[in-house]
């Protein structure tokens, strides 16, 4: 089967492609908050986060000790979106018309 005559499956591949790596490396790319308790305040830092800090990877226990929450802000959001979804769409969808295009030749 080829996976460029599919290109929903082209999607899926590309979008795991993509995914994987970012929740299981701790790539600080995405734009976040970061909230911890500095005395009797609690302080709220801006800080490049990495999505695989929100499934409990790439981070040791003990950094966490300070630290009381984290999280995307909404270019964040819009980033890992773009990202991890809009581009493999684009491809999947720019293949998608070429196949089409030559098919019609």
């Amino acid at each position: 089967m080829n996976l460029f005559k599919r290109p929903v499956l082209l999607y899926i591949s590309l979008v795991l492609l993509i995914a994987i790596p970012l929740f299981t490396l701790p790539i600080n790319l995405f734009p976040g908050e970061v909230s911890y308790k500095s005395g009797m305040v609690e302080v709220v830092d801006d800080a490049p986060l990495s999505l695989a800090y929100f499934i409990g990877m790439g981070y040791e226990q003990s950094e966490m000790d300070v630290i009381t929450d984290f999280r995307l802000k909404p270019q964040g959001f819009l980033l890992a979106f773009l990202i991890v979804l809009g581009i493999p769409g684009l491809i999947a969808y720019r293949i998608h018309l070429k196949r089409r295009s030559t098919e019609e030749v």
